[in-house]
């Protein structure tokens, strides 16, 4: 039995943030925000089925599958910038920190479906709520964990924050497999919550700062089908993209 997440309304969505440092909002929701056509939401996941397999896990596992991409949002407007590598201090990630992990770049026909822009201008508006109006600098994670050995593993680095202003985790699709509980704890405080992501276009974010979070392993329900979880993360920072010459 899985546990529901505790979605609100998208009104409810600044104060809950703010005041709890999480939110959830259901793919209903989500949907009539983003104004997403059925279609076009079809079309943007279309691209989690070509995802090349991350060549850096250092868990030995063959489960991740993944590209990644880095933008700047300032003014209402958005620039894609040179492809750069993905970069965490072991302060943040224990496994991967101070690794200049190369993925292979998200694709143009992604890029140019209107719903992939206007789904970062929004949640690039929820940022500047949060923290104020200011260029954002936001790297983008399309996911695919799958079960081909028998388990994958969403957070391998276990419970982690990013070193980032604001996390968005846009559940996509979860396709006959088990597990993939979220767990989040609050950073300052003994505080926990657990709820599993199971809606298309269900959408968790996180106050990086104050909260703490991982997604439990999954498994198929049936070894001989195929099974996969595919999300979406979006991190926003202000000031400038992670990098090894930090302070």
């Amino acid at each position: 039995m899985t546990i529901q997440p505790p979605c609100i309304k998208r009104t409810e969505l600044d104060q809950k943030l703010s005041g709890e440092g999480f939110a959830v909002l259901d793919g209903a929701e989500v949907t009539a925000w983003l104004e997403a056509e059925p279609e076009a939401q079809s079309r943007l996941h279309r691209a989690w089925s070509g995802l090349p397999p991350d060549p850096h896990l250092r868990d030995g596992g063959r489960y991740r599958y993944r590209r990644h991409g880095s933008f700047v949002i300032d003014g209402g407007k958005i620039a894609q910038v040179a492809h750069r590598p993905h970069w965490q201090s072991l302060d943040y990630n224990a496994l991967h920190g101070g690794m200049m992990r190369w993925f292979e770049p998200i694709d143009a026909t992604t890029l140019a479906e209107p719903l992939w822009n206007r789904l970062l201008l929004t949640l690039g508006k929820v940022a500047d709520t949060l923290r104020g109006a200011q260029p954002w600098f936001v790297e983008a994670h399309p996911f695919r964990i799958d079960t081909a050995d028998g388990i994958g593993r969403p957070t391998p680095e276990g419970a982690h924050r990013d070193g980032v202003d604001l996390v968005a985790v846009l559940m996509l699709e979860r396709r006959a497999i088990k597990g993939g509980e979220t767990r989040i704890f609050a950073a300052d405080k003994p505080w926990g919550q657990r709820f599993t992501l199971e809606r298309p276009w269900s959408l968790m974010l996180l106050d990086d700062a104050r909260m703490i979070h991982e997604t439990t392993p999954i498994q198929p329900v049936d070894p001989d089908q195929p099974g996969w979880r595919d999300t979406l993360v979006l991190t926003y920072r202000r000031g400038g993209f992670q990098g090894p010459d930090e302070g």
